[in-house]
């Protein structure tokens, strides 16, 4: 016995019937579904890599910028282009990328005449150097240029600026002390220059690699350099010995500037003493003027006689010059 709701089924050959047509068609719809709703969440779903930004157009306009990591767009509508935000590196005068090694496989047509720069003393310098940008403004780069052009135009830059920041400097400055200046100058008007071209990129960095002279007058420039490391050996040694006198002189000159000043003062003190004592004498004088003058007098014979040695003193009026005993006297008993 069955109920009258429990679904009935007859089976021919104790086999199940085919499906209805309707049946086909609801699971041909929905396996379309499935379909249609799998290739739309592919289409919309794309991945930007941790070194790249997406630039998200909308009916061909900018619509945004999206970060690494899953993003969606719309279908058929949106396009979004992906944008390298790493750094890159170029080796000038030639534009090799050193990091890409497409440098390597023009190593033929590399030579140093390339690199050739004149310098403002109107010699001749080898210089190389390495360019270091990268895309900040992805939304511009894509409107503006492509790689190739923005290469081809940091190229353009970089050598016309550092021919002219060399052509500034003389030839032995370029090879030894202003390095490092040359390498800020022409980071700086680098990156106004690119500013112009609105490519959004920035140049991060700019570093002076190989500076060299010729090789024609290269024996020469190690002479030069090995005169200049003489000189400053020269003057280092010369310094150190005029750092080593120069604490004994000025001890030696404070020395003799205080006894200087302590003979200065003694004999300033012996003057006024010598000055008082002439006062004294002068008011003693006005007091009692010949008494004053025979101590005067006889002060002066005192000191005279002293410092004079033995005297002898004769009589004006002995005639002769030695008296002798009256040897002949007859009245001596």
């Amino acid at each position: 016995m069955h109920s009258d709701d429990s679904p009935s089924f007859t089976f021919v050959n104790g086999q199940r019937p085919a499906p209805s047509p309707r049946q086909l068609a609801t699971a041909l719809v929905l396996v379309f579904g499935i379909l249609v709703l799998g290739y739309l969440a592919w289409a919309a779903a794309y991945m930007v890599e941790p070194h790249q930004q997406a630039v998200v157009l909308r009916f061909g306009k900018y619509h945004s910028t999206q970060p690494p990591g899953l993003h969606f767009k719309l279908p058929w509508i949106d396009q979004r282009v992906l944008v390298d935000t790493s750094e890159k590196s170029m080796r000038l005068p030639w534009g090799h990328d050193e990091r890409a090694g497409d440098w390597s496989l023009e190593s033929t047509t590399r030579s140093d005449d390339d690199a050739l720069i004149l310098t403002g003393d109107l010699y001749a310098a080898v210089v190389e150097w390495n360019v270091f940008w990268q895309v900040t403004e992805p939304e511009k780069f894509i409107f503006s240029f492509d790689e190739q052009h923005v290469r081809s135009a940091l190229i353009a830059v970089a050598r016309a600026t550092m021919h002219r920041i060399v052509g500034d400097y003389s030839a032995d400055e370029t090879l030894t002390t202003k390095r490092e200046e040359i390498a800020l100058k022409a980071l700086a008007e680098m990156r106004t220059a690119m500013d112009q071209f609105q490519a959004g990129i920035e140049i991060t960095d700019l570093q002076l690699q190989r500076v060299t002279p010729p090789d024609v007058v290269k024996p020469s420039f190690d002479q030069v350099n090995k005169s200049i490391q003489i000189k400053g050996q020269l003057i280092y040694e010369a310094t150190k010995e005029r750092n080593s006198l120069l604490p004994l002189a000025r001890a030696e000159a404070d020395k003799l500037i205080r006894e200087a000043e302590g003979y200065a003062n003694r004999r300033l003190a012996e003057a006024e003493g010598e000055i008082a004592a002439l006062q004294a004498k002068y008011q003693s004088y006005q007091l009692a003027p010949g008494i004053t003058r025979q101590r005067m007098y006889l002060e002066t014979m005192e000191r005279v006689f002293a410092n004079g040695g033995r005297k002898i003193i004769l009589d004006h009026r002995l005639e002769g010059i030695l008296p002798l005993m009256q040897l002949n006297d007859h009245s001596a008993p």
